[in-house]
């Protein structure tokens, strides 16, 4: 269920959807995250609205008792902090397991999803800066797997171009598959989310 919108409300979980703003970006590899936040706040009843404060889209809402903010940044991937840290500050997030963001992964296959907290980074310029405006990794990460080229592009390249048919199906399915995952986690918590979702 959708709720209002208050200034400086607290939220029980952050969701945050990584990807590029405009219609460009929109359906690259590089936008998996935002695929996700919006097929969240679709199931939700939900709609996400330019904040006034943040550089993100939010949404609001209330899921058996638990306050879940949802947000999508406007910043580029390669500046997720600067959106990401407002919106921790703005929804008192203290526990960091509590920020989950969802982005691509070049090291997982089409197909896959991971749920992981803290740990490396692999080159991911959006959570680098995340980490840097955080001063911490300990946030939680559910990893869209978008492989990686069988050829030349560099994976900068390849990222930021729109998947093939057959392969956006397989991503979509693990968008559908993300969405579960983070309903699982709000009911459950990390460990069983992760013993569920993380095999092959």
């Amino acid at each position: 269920m959708a709720i209002g919108s208050r200034s400086g409300s607290s939220a029980d979980m952050l969701v945050v959807g990584l990807g590029n703003p405009g219609d460009d970006y929109a359906r690259t590899r590089h936008n998996a995250g935002r695929w996700v936040v919006d097929e969240f706040v679709r199931r939700h009843g939900g709609r996400l609205r330019r904040s006034r404060r943040q550089q993100a889209l939010v949404c609001e809402l209330r899921l058996a008792e638990r306050r879940v903010a949802v947000a999508a940044p406007i910043t580029w991937m390669n500046e997720s902090g600067r959106a990401v840290g407002p919106l921790v500050r703005r929804f008192r997030i203290r526990d960091l397991s509590n920020l989950v963001v969802v982005h691509d992964e070049l090291d997982l296959p089409v197909g896959r999803l991971k749920v992981k907290t803290g740990g490396g980074i692999a080159g991911h310029k959006g959570l680098r800066s995340i980490r840097a405006h955080l001063r911490s990794d300990a946030f939680t990460r559910v990893r869209i797997g978008v492989g990686r080229p069988d050829a030349t592009p560099k994976g900068g390249d390849y990222v930021l171009k729109r998947p093939g048919r057959v392969e956006r199906a397989g991503l979509e399915a693990t968008v559908e598959r993300a969405a579960d995952a983070i309903e699982h986690f709000l009911d459950h918590g990390l460990e069983p989310t992760m013993n569920r979702f993380n095999a092959p």
